[in-house]
């Protein structure tokens, strides 16, 4: 009995894995984006409802600006790998909403939030699209799905995930708003430094495809590292420490310049 539990618990992992563009890797995906997406909305919209949209400002249509700009190079980049499936699910979405807080954030599908307590720190369009490529990142490696899809499994077991949403709103809610950082119970949803390293992987490049300088973002992370004084702003407080992560930016901007090199 425990031998055919077990190859049925293979199976259902099998069939519920993804591939990560761009870095490959394997992930779980018993949710599906279908399934998601419109509590995605739901949620985006409540974020906006309950902020200032400050998105027709001169700093809000640089938010619009680098966003769209990054979405299309990160589109066509995707397209040309084969994921036409994936870049039909983005219905791209870019605000700046007013918060003291130094935090970005994105949900599946694309929709983006940035607030205005990290705009000092990107100074200017090349430091939102440092931000703006960890974010797609994000979207583009549905690390959302992923951790919802290991929190299911870990509140619900091996039940139909697609029931347990129907049944259990609430915690659907929870662990949504956990997965992409927004939630304040962060435990083991909170994004792993796996993620956050991939992000950064993967934004450094996305930023060079859309033509902005990756030579930036360890600079970028430099000035977020020195903003929080005795503690760190919230968009560092589940991530890597500053100078990992920086490490691993400079190891990966070869490959980035290269993309770089071909936008110009």
């Amino acid at each position: 009995m425990k031998k055919i539990v077990l190859i049925f618990a293979v199976g259902l992992l099998a069939y519920g894995c993804a591939t990560v563009p761009l870095t490959g890797r394997s992930q779980l995906a018993m949710v599906s984006s279908a399934e998601i997406q419109p509590l995605v909305n739901e949620e985006y919209n409540k974020a906006k409802s309950s902020s200032k949209i400050l998105t027709t400002t001169a700093e809000g249509k640089k938010v619009v600006r680098v966003g769209e700009k990054m979405a299309k190079a990160v589109e066509a980049y995707l397209i040309s790998e084969g994921y036409e499936s994936l870049v039909k699910e983005f219905a791209w979405e870019f605000n700046l909403l007013e918060s003291d807080q130094v935090n970005a954030w994105c949900m599946p599908g694309g929709k983006v939030a940035f607030y205005t307590g990290i705009m000092p720190i990107c100074q200017d369009e090349t430091g939102i699209a440092v931000v703006m490529g960890h974010e797609i990142a994000h979207a583009v490696a549905s690390h959302a799905r992923e951790r919802m899809s290991n929190g299911m499994m870990l509140n619900m077991g091996m039940s139909a995930v697609s029931t347990a949403m129907g049944q259990n709103p609430t915690m659907t809610q929870q662990i949504l708003l956990q997965s992409i950082g927004m939630g304040s119970e962060l435990g083991m949803l909170s994004f792993s430094r796996k993620h956050e390293l991939e992000a950064d992987e993967m934004g450094l490049i996305f930023m060079a495809m859309a033509g902005y300088d990756p030579r930036q973002a360890p600079i970028f992370w430099e000035r977020m590292s020195k903003s929080g004084g005795a503690a760190p702003p919230e968009f560092l407080s589940t991530h890597p420490g500053p100078d990992r992560r920086i490490e691993r930016l400079n190891a990966n901007m070869p490959k980035a310049m290269e993309y770089y090199e071909k936008a110009k």
